[in-house]
C-alpha cells in the first residue's frame, strides 16, 4: 500500500508542518543521543545524574511538541488526528513511547531511587528507537513511491513513443 495518495502526497508537500516535523525529528534525534549518552555515563559511573535528569526533561519536552505537531500534520494530510490507517503503527510505536517516556514523571513522584528512574528512562529510549526506525523505514518507503510516481510518466510516454 501507498503511503500517500496523490492529493495527500501534495499536501504533505505544501504542509508547513512537514517542515515542522523535518525540524524536530532530527532534533529529537539529537537530544537523544546526547541524553541517552549521559544517562549511561551516570548508570556506569554514578556521577552526574542532574545533567542526566535535566537531559531527560529536554528530551520528553521534544517528544512532546513533535508528537502534538506530528498530531496536526497528521490532521492535515490524513484527516485523523492520531492512527490514521496510513501511520497506524508508527503511531501505535509513538504512544508506547510516549506512556515509557512519562512514567519518569510517575517514578519520581513515587520517590524511586536515581539508578531506577535512570534504568526506566534506559528502557523508553529503547522505546524511541524502536519507534524511530518505524518512521525512518516510513520515509524511506515515501521517498520511493514519490520516485516512483516521478518515473510513471517518463515510462508512460516512452511505452507511448514504441
Amino acid at each position: 500500500m501507498a503511503t500517500y495518495t496523490p492529493e495527500q502526497l501534495e499536501r504533505r508537500n505544501n504542509s508547513k508542518w512537514t517542515m515542522v516535523q523535518a525540524v524536530l525529528a532530527p532534533l529529537q534525534f539529537l537530544m537523544f543521543i546526547i541524553s541517552f549518552s549521559l544517562v549511561v555515563r551516570y548508570l556506569v559511573t554514578g556521577n552526574g545524574f542532574a545533567i542526566a535528569n535535566i537531559s531527560v526533561l529536554i528530551k520528553i519536552g521534544i517528544l512532546w511538541l513533535i508528537t502534538l505537531t506530528g498530531m496536526i500534520w497528521e490532521k492535515e494530510i490524513f484527516g485523523h488526528w492520531f492512527l490514521a490507517p496510513q501511520f497506524f503503527w508508527e503511531d501505535v510505536g509513538n504512544a508506547v513511547a510516549m506512556l515509557m517516556h512519562n512514567l519518569y514523571f510517575f517514578a519520581r513522584w513515587q520517590g524511586w531511587s536515581e539508578q531506577a528512574i535512570m534504568m526506566l528512562m534506559l528502557m523508553a529510549y529503547v522505546s524511541y528507537m524502536f519507534n524511530c526506525a518505524q518512521f525512518i523505514l516510513k520515509g524511506l518507503q515515501t521517498r520511493k513511491q514519490r520516485r516512483l510516481e516521478a518515473l510513471a510518466p517518463v515510462t508512460a510516454t516512452q511505452m507511448k513513443m514504441r
